[in-house]
């Protein structure tokens, strides 16, 4: 077996030369992924095995600030990964505006990605389409359409038009052996599903080693009784929004914004998310079937899509626009790093992928994951990266 320190020393000269890191292509990665990953956590880490990967999909996912004793190789494989991420996620977007009833999973195809591809300079924009082209398939479909004519009448006519629909893993991994031009190993695939897992199922929203709170007064009531001004959608209204939310003991199901979790809702989120929500059906089902629920940007948009009158969370109101967590990051008027945050209650707290709602006094209320539900954390030391004020939100 091949000496891993040199297979490391190995990946790192060659990958020090642009012209090298460009000629050698995405295969390099596969090559070299176990030695580059092993030596650069050993470096940095200096924990157990599981550890290094968990550490190193935290860093990449949700952004980690490091020490001098951290090598700057892994710094750099780190902020490739995180451009990698951002060409990934603006492919995935692209696909599902053609999708229907339920695109392509983000998080899915960058655990893939990373799984195959840690330790590789970033993709061009082309080949980050290619990648995500590799799990989805484009199929014709036919409609019937209304057009009106010159004189006014309005008649049918049938049109062609394209849907992406997502692809069974087994043929999106095929896709990808064809495209990388080498075989996808189990250890490639059960890496990924590690990854995933850490991502979107057992820990979501980031691992993290601090206290978090679960509120102790379960309830499906909605109030707004502690609203400053139930008439407009302002900052401190979303605070309280979200305290009523964390001492209500939502849960957490992906894509859904607190409505309360019906049989039939539950079983049209697992059709439309089968990986997020249909891995996790029956803990679901055990826990909040029945109660309101949430994801973490579900739990901002519920709020702006809240009617106090009717006290009803209706889709797509009050101007508030389906939007994922980073897309509400990159779209708001107002934002910062972390360390340059105001102690305004009601701003929103970010880290790539997810989101949380800042309450005041040092804390957040943010819908963590499927285990643990709408929580309340510290805000210091929990991962966040930027700070800003949500779109359609009033702040002072």
């Amino acid at each position: 077996m091949a000496d891993p320190v040199l297979l490391a020393k190995a990946a790192a000269s060659v990958l020090s030369n642009e012209k090298n890191r460009k000629a050698a292509g995405w295969a390099l990665a596969a090559i070299f992924f176990p030695a580059i990953v092993l030596t650069a956590l050993i470096c940095s880490i200096g924990a157990g095995g599981a550890e290094h990967n968990n550490a190193a999909v935290s860093a990449c996912f949700y952004g980690s600030s490091f020490s001098e004793e951290v090598p700057a190789a892994f710094r750099g494989h780190v902020a490739e990964m995180q451009s990698a991420f951002s060409l990934l996620d603006s492919a995935v977007r692209s696909v599902n505006a053609s999708a229907e009833g339920g695109g392509l999973d983000p998080i899915r195809v960058k655990a893939v990605f990373y799984a195959l591809c840690f330790g590789e300079e970033a993709p061009s924009r082309r080949e980050a389409d290619r990648f995500a082209g590799c799990f989805y398939a484009a199929e014709e479909r036919v409609r019937t359409v209304k057009v009106e004519q010159a004189d006014g009448t309005i008649t049918t006519e049938e049109e062609t038009y394209t849907v992406n629909i997502p692809l069974p893993l087994e043929r999106a991994y095929a896709n990808l052996a064809a495209l990388m031009g080498r075989e996808i190993t189990e250890d490639d695939r059960s890496n990924a599903d590690h990854i995933y897992a850490l991502v979107s199922g057992p820990v979501g929203g980031g691992s993290y080693d601090g206290a978090y709170l679960r509120g102790d007064d379960p309830s499906v009531e909605l109030d707004v009784s502690a609203f400053t001004d139930p008439g407009t959608k302002n900052a401190a209204d979303l605070a309280a929004y979200a305290v009523h939310a964390w001492e209500s003991g939502w849960g957490y199901v992906w894509g859904t914004y607190g409505n309360v979790l019906t049989e039939s809702l539950l079983e049209y989120k697992v059709q439309q998310y089968p990986d997020g929500v249909g891995n996790y059906e029956d803990f679901i089902r055990d826990n909040w079937l029945g109660g309101r629920t949430t994801d973490c940007v579900g739990l901002i948009k519920g709020y702006g899509w809240l009617d106090p009158e009717s006290m009803a969370i209706c889709y797509g109101t009050n101007g508030m626009p389906d939007v994922g967590a980073n897309q509400m990051y990159r779209s708001s008027p107002v934002s910062g790093p972390i360390s340059t945050m105001p102690d305004t209650p009601g701003l929103a707290v970010w880290m790539d992928g997810h989101i949380g709602v800042y309450i005041g006094g040092g804390e957040v209320v943010e819908a963590s994951s499927t285990r643990k539900g709408v929580i309340r954390t510290k805000l210091a030391g929990r991962g966040w990266t930027h700070w800003l004020e949500v779109p359609y939100i009033h702040y002072e």
